[in-house]
């Protein structure tokens, strides 16, 4: 007869609920228990059934296995960790950035596969530039590839924020866009961890934005992890502007550079309206970006004082939270969180016969009988 309890490592409990960071009586909450039933467990004084097992895996993001094991497996980091906060390493990845991660990677794999099976050249503007390179030049670099006007033209940030985007992936990036992990919305991306990551491949780069952030802040986060693939280089990024890591700062002064030349910009700026407020507005007019990234040019070069751009930027990303309801369109969510190039090639061997619908619908993140819904968003 089959044990009616599952003889889960008390040790390994601990390792989950250690994991993500909670403490007994949160985790107990989040499985749906009793904090001293969840206690006498990590004591190994009680056993939970398998179906409680299970549940305090799911709700701890581990897998069920795992509970079994003798002694914790390595987490070992899957990008090379680029943020820093005054200068010092920040800690450790959370299991939501380490699985954002880890799925970007596995869509990464089973696209590089699908280039290779359809003969395609490595894309030569990977790795081109190195971080002693001329920033100015890698700019111009990045906008002739992407065929961009080699003046920035006046208008509102947002359509730009789309062309950029459209363009990159017409170039060959896969550019993923997601405030969550997967589709579940009570796994929430912390801006405060990361802004984006790059996986550098010569066949298949991927740049990743944490939509958790204010909209206005993702544009600079798009051109600051375009540069790394540019470099050929992958981790992960928070932009800050305090990290000292030489990579990192020169990613940023690319960013800078592309988004609002620095010859320009000193001149223009002494131009402006002497009112700040204004001031900014105009020249985000003016250079097609947010006020945002006008501000945070500003600082860069010397023209206001930090503490400025960090008060304006909380602001900013309070003011996005309070007015975030809803989930939108889910397709076309689904779509920017896998990049629509990578959408548009898994649907094609899947409506061809070659990738079966349940292994597609792993892949593209919805249910099998859905995908014909997601591929009439596409061509929306």
């Amino acid at each position: 007869m089959a044990h009616p309890y599952a003889l889960i490592n008390p040790a390994m409990l601990r390792w989950a609920r250690d994991r993500v960071g909670l403490d007994v009586s949160a985790a107990a909450q989040t499985a749906g228990v009793a904090p001293e039933q969840f206690q006498r467990w990590e004591d190994g004084e009680w056993q939970p059934t398998f179906k409680q097992a299970q549940q305090v895996a799911s709700s701890l993001h581990a897998p069920f296995g795992y509970l079994f094991l003798r002694q914790a497996p390595i987490d070992e980091p899957l990008l090379p960790d680029l943020r820093t906060l005054g200068g010092t390493l920040i800690g450790k990845p959370s299991v939501n950035l380490m699985e954002t991660v880890r799925r970007a990677l596995q869509r990464q794999a089973w696209y590089v596969e699908f280039l290779q099976e359809q003969g395609a050249a490595p894309l030569p503007f990977v790795g081109r530039f190195s971080p002693q390179s001329n920033v100015v030049q890698v700019a111009q670099d990045i906008r002739s590839t992407l065929k961009l006007a080699s003046e920035p033209q006046a208008g509102h940030w947002e359509p730009y924020h789309r062309l950029l985007i459209k363009a990159a992936e017409d170039a060959g990036i896969l550019v993923m866009r997601s405030g969550i992990v997967g589709n579940n919305t009570r796994r929430k991306l912390d801006v405060a961890e990361f802004r984006g990551f790059a996986i550098s491949h010569p066949l298949a780069p991927v740049v990743f934005i944490n939509s958790s952030d204010a909209p206005s802040a993702r544009l600079f986060t798009l051109l600051h992890e375009l540069t790394h693939i540019w470099l050929g280089s992958s981790g992960v990024s928070d932009t800050a502007p305090g990290n000292t890591r030489r990579e990192e700062v020169f990613c940023n002064a690319v960013a800078g550079e592309f988004l609002a030349p620095s010859e320009l910009f000193a001149k223009l700026w002494p131009l402006a309206s002497e009112d700040l407020s204004t001031r900014v507005a105009e020249l985000a007019r003016r250079f097609h970006v947010s006020r945002l990234v006008i501000l945070r040019r500003a600082m860069d070069l010397g023209l206001i004082a930090p503490e400025r751009y960090g008060a304006f930027y909380h602001a900013e990303l309070e003011a996005f939270r309070e007015a975030e309801k809803g989930g939108g369109n889910f397709y076309r969510n689904a779509v920017a969180k896998i990049s629509p190039l990578f959408a548009r090639a898994v649907i094609a061997e899947t409506l061809s016969g070659r990738l079966l619908l349940r292994e597609a619908g792993k892949l593209l993140g919805v249910q099998p009988a859905k995908i014909r819904d997601l591929a009439e968003q596409l061509d929306a």
